[in-house]
């Protein structure tokens, strides 16, 4: 008898494979649903087989063929209408197949054009993404995103009832559609990298594994499409990012500013990665607004420190920016960079039809780059009143009180 994995052998097989069963199942029967309770089936069979069996040299195909004979049991006790007859025999056709063999396809890119279709509603794309994507379960995303178990639970229902109710198909769309779609695809993913980076709630200002789940998501979408600059920009960007996540909080967990961070800390690994594929993005000469941010991001990551980065060159990267992709936020960090390479009165003069369009009057950095202006430019009083307002809108405690901090020292 094969000496059976450790609990870390079927969580690797998980992680590694649950998309893609999934995935393969929903684009044949056409329903999700049922793609998922056959793929968690299968799943259920490998953690009782494979302790006595060993894992299969090809564990994506022993989970795949296992769950489209679980399908074809469902279908044959319900007959369920909803699927299409002619899938028998392509089912009938996996059940003979090596499972051992090569594997019946990776349908991956497909489930994510089909979890990011714009007529889902954003706030359910995200979650539909990391679970039948990244694998996670209704629980984990719940609680990374600050709901309830039971209401994520039901959007997930709703969203899975409007795909098969609206047609929408598990496959990648025609060349004519690809790039619109794409850009769905790119920000449900840089979506899940901030939500990690920057924690819009809660205790923590940082969420290190919503960082790596969308760095994940990054590095399977390039892979499925190694030819797209911006997706490469992207993954970039979130490696370049992720790089300082060591330095970026104390012990307490306390966020240390830029200027105060240890760079010996910063993760050369992932700067180099990050550089890299940048160089290579930058290359196919298709510019982006990940591409440029990620160009700002390597930078920061190649500066010895905050006085020797090239802040004129930042500067005019998120001129470009605002050009290509014009926000009330590009223009906020636009405004603290030219505020470093021109002075500070050039820089409150970048931020000023922001503050005064009121259209940000919620967002703390606002506030924050507002007040660190006014003070280097010599205007304490106004200053204070700028740190209080940016403590007033942040809605994590560790920053609100660093926040709060600067404010009493200003």
């Amino acid at each position: 008898m094969a000496e059976g994995p450790g609990l870390s052998d079927l969580e690797h097989a998980f992680r590694a494979e649950w998309g893609a069963v999934v995935a393969t199942l929903a684009r044949r029967l056409g329903d999700l649903q049922a793609a998922e309770d056959a793929a968690a089936e299968a799943f259920a069979a490998a953690a009782a087989a494979w302790p006595e069996t060993g894992v299969p040299p090809n564990p994506g195909g022993w989970l795949t063929v296992t769950a489209w004979r679980k399908a074809i049991d469902a279908h044959r006790a319900t007959r369920a209408a909803a699927v299409d007859p002619r899938v028998l025999s392509e089912v009938t056709a996996a059940e003979e197949a090596d499972v051992t063999g090569k594997p019946l396809g990776d349908d991956r890119l497909g489930m994510i054009f089909a979890c990011c279709h714009p007529a889902l509603a954003l706030e359910v794309r995200v979650p539909m993404t990391l679970r039948y994507v990244a694998g996670l379960t209704t629980k984990e995303i719940a609680a990374a995103f600050l709901v309830p178990e039971a209401t994520l639970a039901q959007r997930l229902v709703r969203a899975k009832r409007k795909i098969r109710e609206s047609g929408i198909r598990f496959e990648v769309p025609a060349s004519a559609r690809l790039a619109e779609r794409l850009v769905s695809v790119r920000t449900v993913v840089y979506l899940v990298f901030n939500e990690g980076f920057a924690a819009t709630g809660g205790d923590a200002l940082i969420r290190g594994e919503l960082c790596e789940e969308a760095i994940w998501l990054g590095r399977l979408l390039h892979s499925l499409l190694p030819a797209d600059a911006e997706t490469a920009g992207l993954l970039a960007l979130m490696l370049l990012h992720h790089s300082r996540a060591a330095a970026r909080t104390g012990q307490s967990g306390k966020p240390v500013p830029l200027a105060e961070q240890d760079r010996s800390r910063w993760d050369a690994a992932l700067i180099a990665e990050g550089t890299r594929l940048l160089d290579e993005a930058l290359a196919r000469r298709s510019p982006g607004t990940y591409q440029l941010q990620a160009a700002i991001a390597a930078l920061h990551a190649a500066a010895p420190s905050v006085t020797g980065t090239d802040w004129p060159q930042i500067a005019l990267l998120y001129g470009s920016l605002a050009r290509l992709d014009p926000s009330p936020v590009v223009t906020v960090n636009r405004a603290v960079a030219v505020g470093m390479a021109d002075g500070p009165l050039a820089g409150l003069a970048v931020l000023e039809p922001v503050l005064a369009s009121g259209a940000l009057d919620g967002y703390a950095p606002l506030h924050a780059a507002h007040a660190s202006l006014l003070q280097k430019a010599g205007y304490s009083e106004r200053a204070r009143g700028a740190w209080a307002r940016a403590a007033e809108t942040s809605a994590v405690p560790a920053l609100r009180d660093e926040l709060l901090r600067r404010h009493e020292n200003s």
